[in-house]
C-alpha cells in the first residue's frame, strides 16, 4: 500500500490524506484485511476541471482504494476518470480526462507490479 504512495510522490503528485479503514475495524473488533483509501491530486489538473463544473469537487481530489486481497496481493480500485467526465457533464475536457485515465493506470500498474530483478552481468 505505501508503494502506491511512493510512486505518486515521487511524480510529485500530492498525498492529501489515508483512510485507513482496517484500524476503524480494529476498534470494533471486526475482521477486516488491510485496506485504505488514498486522496490524491494537483491543482494544476483539478482546478481547471471545477472551473469547467465545480460539481466535480465532490469527486477532487481523486481517490483509490487499496486493499490485501484474498490471495494475499494487492488489489486497486479507482473511479475512471472518464466516468466522472460523464457524471459532471464537463464535455470542454476530453483529453485531459484521457490523460488523467491513462496516467492514473500507468500509476497504479507501477504500485502493483513487482520489480524486475536487474540482470547480473558475469
Amino acid at each position: 500500500m505505501n508503494r502506491l504512495e511512493a510512486v505518486f510522490k515521487k511524480k510529485g503528485i500530492t498525498v492529501f490524506a489515508k483512510i485507513n479503514h482496517k484500524a476503524g475495524a480494529d476498534k470494533i473488533k471486526a475482521k477486516l484485511a488491510p485496506t485504505q483509501v488514498i486522496i490524491f491530486g494537483t491543482p494544476k489538473i483539478g482546478t481547471p476541471l471545477m472551473q469547467s463544473d465545480q460539481h466535480i469537487g465532490i469527486d477532487l481530489p481523486l481517490k483509490v482504494l487499496v486493499w490485501k486481497n484474498q490471495k494475499g496481493g494487492v488489489s486497486i480500485a479507482y473511479n475512471d476518470p472518464k466516468y466522472l467526465a460523464g457524471r459532471h457533464h464537463i464535455t470542454n475536457r476530453d483529453k485531459v480526462f484521457a490523460n488523467m485515465a491513462g496516467a492514473l493506470n500507468k500509476l497504479t500498474d507501477a504500485a502493483v507490479k513487482k520489480p524486475m530483478p536487474t540482470p547480473v552481468k558475469k
